[in-house]
């Protein structure tokens, strides 16, 4: 990943934030809204397929949200360069139940770097209501697109985006007695894949750090389980800490600073919290239960886990120095997996109960859960850096062995899709929005 990715933002025209072009994504369902993406125009024969495979991108990453529905370009009547030059006939779009159109263009610089605009309209009031362009190397077209996107859907809905991110997953080959697990990470739409690890030896449980250029994970390298972080720009990995037993569920604090994880020792789980810079941990918990699955709130000040200390898997809460533990799980089942929202508004947790499993979400303090997923085994929630999806991973039974796949649902529990991966696929996690 490129720290610099632009060498030029311009804001040309952005109209107040009370705009008529909105869609109220808070209700349950809604009839997505029709949108007009052209592709963006170029002279250029070179950038002319670019500024397809743009408007493409964009295209897919509305489409998948279930909240848009872009128009069959084949139904277009005005031409792009009229567009682009002349500006919109905006009774032509009308006239094909167009609600919002995006045009833009593709362009060379004196420099040979491509510069991108593109232009949001309003097409019942008739009015451009955003405008951005962006400079960069051509390498980087399909980043600008997700940029774009992210800039669309931040004006239509009025909430923050999630198409400029990552996961990282663990991608499975393998019967089921010699299964191969190695780190893999991709664009959220699953492009520009690349693996980070040769599967030689299993990695498990992978999460992101705030700032996306690290990951924690769980390696059993030379049959130890340990908990290890990844430099995503180096390929440098280091174990963390140095503890006689097993350390496992790992993930980072809010600031970046911080592990917080699981460790067992002579068969009782508690959770830690490992400083990275001083590999000083600290304990948290000190239960003869099991206590694993800590995951911390966004501000930082709280952390909810999993737990069997009453007699069954539940979740709870406490301060972020191992203080006032409350249960906040009371439902029928078993409970865990608990991850809290980055609006911190929701817990997402999976959910076993009659021999089925479920994804679902829950205030902090354990009130209005609500159960969005279910399958013969699904688990692994993480959310989008906007709050606004999860991605989780769904096995099903087969005659070869178990096939494991990813998934992304809205919070509603509507618009369920399959991500698609090489290989079998595990352990989602959902990275940041990039910041470069």
């Amino acid at each position: 990943m490129k720290h610099i990715l632009f060498s030029l933002l311009i804001l040309l025209f952005a109209l107040p934030a009370r705009a008529e072009l909105r869609i109220d994504i808070t209700q349950g369902t809604l009839q997505p809204m029709p949108i007009a993406i052209t592709p963006f125009y170029s002279d250029d024969a070179e950038r002319q397929k670019l500024g397809r495979d743009i408007a493409d991108v964009v295209t897919a990453n509305l489409r998948r949200t279930g909240l848009f529905d872009p128009l069959n370009p084949q139904a277009f009547i005005q031409d792009l360069r009229s567009i682009n030059v002349n500006g919109p006939r905006f009774p032509e779009w009308r006239a094909i139940n167009a609600q919002a159109l995006v045009s833009g263009t593709a362009s060379r610089t004196a420099d040979n770097q491509t510069r991108v605009e593109f232009r949001l309209y309003d097409v019942f009031s008739e009015r451009q209501i955003l405008g951005v362009a962006y400079t960069t190397n051509d390498s980087n077209w399909r980043r600008i697109a997700h940029i774009i996107s992210d800039e669309i859907y931040k004006r239509i809905t009025g909430e923050d985006a999630y198409f400029d991110s990552r996961i990282v997953y663990v991608s499975e080959s393998g019967g089921a007695t010699k299964r191969v697990k190695r780190l893999a990470i991709m664009d959220q739409d699953g492009f520009n894949h690349k693996y980070l690890t040769d599967g030689s030896y299993l990695v498990l449980t992978p999460r992101f750090s705030p700032s996306q250029q690290l990951i924690t994970y769980l390696s059993y390298y030379n049959n130890r389980p340990r908990v290890y972080l990844y430099d995503i720009n180096t390929g440098k990995q280091e174990v963390l800490g140095n503890f006689p037993g097993m350390t496992f569920a790992p993930r980072f604090s809010p600031d970046g600073r911080k592990v917080i994880m699981s460790y067992a020792e002579d068969g009782n789980s508690d959770i830690y919290l490992m400083d990275i810079a001083s590999k000083q941990p600290r304990r948290l918990t000190n239960n003869p239960g099991i206590d694993t699955a800590p995951s911390f709130s966004p501000d930082g000040k709280k952390v909810a886990f999993e737990s069997d200390r009453s007699g069954s898997q539940e979740l709870y809460v406490m301060n972020v120095d191992g203080s006032g533990v409350e249960r906040i799980s009371f439902g029928d089942g078993r409970y865990g997996n608990p991850v809290w929202s980055p609006r911190g508004d929701l817990i997402a947790f999976t959910k076993m109960h009659e021999g089925q499993f479920f994804i679902g979400v829950m205030r902090p303090d354990g009130s209005g859960e609500r159960l969005i997923t279910r399958a013969y085994h699904v688990e692994g929630p993480s959310w989008s850096p906007n709050g606004r999806v999860l991605i989780y991973f769904k096995e099903t039974p087969g005659a070869k062995g178990r096939s494991a796949k990813l998934y992304t649902i809205d919070l509603t529990g509507f618009n369920e899709r399959q991500l698609q991966t090489p290989q079998d696929a595990s352990d989602p996690a959902w990275s940041p929005l990039n910041e470069n």
